[in-house]
């Protein structure tokens, strides 16, 4: 390898992207490709990023399987950075495979890292733990410390464990630090933010309030009754109801639970679960059948007993009962924590994230681009969508993530 190349790829382990520039700028021969791609990337010019690398890769060809690797890794790289998440795994595999086999191993490392950073992208927990290559990170370099402890901090906030979280931000911050580039220490800052934002709502005897995340743990395993509406889940510390594939049973405890320790008139129960505004006979009848319902769901936690005017829900074992909302309340709240991570996202990217069909995700984009809360840049297939970040306030609650495991 010549000295330019050399010092081009100082440059880039250095965070100076310009500086390798400089020095291979005006070269098409394939070390030069691959490195150019990795500075564009981290100028943020990922379409082009993907271009050169991808010419470097074919450049490299079969006789250089270990830098063809190299350039597969990177490309892998740029498409997460460039939210497609859709970017066929089974390449990166392979090229992970060839990086150990040639005793590359911190390359290696680094290819898996970037699949378990997909998975949380996705909210697929287990399995990016599962992932996790590094039990004890300490003796690799301080660019795969950072990482590690930045996936380990993106698992335990999705899981709402501060503490842990907490831990291992620290970590990689002291790792970023010692890596002297500035892209990734402001990648570890911006992940604490969320530790001392807030994060949702808390609504008990007609008064509400703002949670930061740990507020939010705590309340999750005191002897309060939460109907959590960030996940549609009814529960205390010891027992969780999923309703959320039961949208009019949730909308009925969280009216009761809002209206806690009081009741609700039928007449407001049947306008907040069927979204009208003049019942019938027949309103009254599904509202009974409903309420059956929400009783069988609910009987371990509360009694949702009948009053001269509605219902009240009693809980069982629990000192009260609290709502814990969003934030903000927003219809398609979920694409929103998505988007407000800065980065350029695809409908098909948002939609294999959220698990819904892209049609849906291409619905919700479009009325909130009519809303004037997103914007797309891009036609076809290289159309990409991005919002601002949600002022003042943690998305880790927006995530659609089960609030407990994953």
């Amino acid at each position: 390898m010549d000295s330019l190349i050399t010092a081009a790829a100082r440059a880039l382990a250095a965070g100076d992207p310009l500086g390798a520039l400089n020095r291979v700028a005006l070269r098409d021969d394939a070390p030069a490709l691959a490195l150019r791609g990795i500075a564009m990337a981290q100028l943020g010019d990922l379409v082009r990023a993907r271009a050169l690398v991808r010419r470097a890769a074919r450049a490299f060809g079969a006789r250089q399987p270990l830098a063809r690797a190299r350039c597969v890794v990177a490309e892998a790289e740029i498409a997460l950075a460039s939210r497609d998440l859709g970017w066929p795994t089974k390449a990166l595999d392979a090229a992970r495979a060839t990086l150990e086999a040639h005793g590359d191993r911190a390359n290696a490392i680094h290819a898996r890292y970037l699949e378990v950073r997909r998975l949380l992208l996705l909210g697929r927990l287990d399995q990016a733990e599962r992932l996790l290559v590094v039990a004890d990170p300490e003796p690799w370099p301080p660019v795969v410390r950072a990482v590690h402890e930045l996936v380990v901090a993106g698992i335990a906030l999705r899981r709402l464990q501060t503490q842990r979280a907490r831990a291992a931000l620290a970590r990689a911050e002291h790792a970023a630090r010692r890596t002297g580039i500035p892209a990734l220490t402001a990648e570890v800052a911006s992940a604490a933010l969320a530790l001392d934002t807030p994060a949702a709502r808390l609504i008990v005897r007609g008064g509400e309030r703002l949670l930061r995340l740990e507020e939010v743990e705590a309340l999750l395993a005191s002897k309060a009754l939460v109907v959590d509406a960030c996940r549609h889940v009814v529960g205390d510390a010891a027992t969780r109801v999923s309703l959320a594939t039961r949208p009019v049973l949730f909308a009925l405890a969280r009216a009761l639970g809002e209206a806690w320790p009081g009741d609700v008139p039928r007449d407001a129960l049947i306008a907040r679960a069927f979204r009208t505004r003049h019942a019938d006979e027949s309103h009254r009848a599904r509202l009974r059948v409903e309420i059956g319902r929400l009783r069988a769901e609910l009987r371990t936690l509360a009694e949702v007993s009948a009053t001269k005017r509605g219902f009240a829900l009693r809980p069982r074992g629990a000192d009260e009962v609290v709502v814990l909302a969003r934030p903000v309340e927003e219809q398609h709240a979920p694409v929103l924590a998505l988007l407000a991570d800065g980065e350029a996202w695809s409908s098909s990217a948002l939609a294999l994230a959220l698990g819904a069909s892209q049609r849906r995700v291409q619905r919700a984009l479009e009325t909130l681009a009519a809303a004037g809360k997103v914007q797309c840049c891009g036609r076809g297939r290289a159309r990409r969508w991005m919002a601002p970040a949600l002022p003042g306030f943690a998305t880790t609650l927006l995530l659609p993530v089960p609030l407990l495991g994953g």
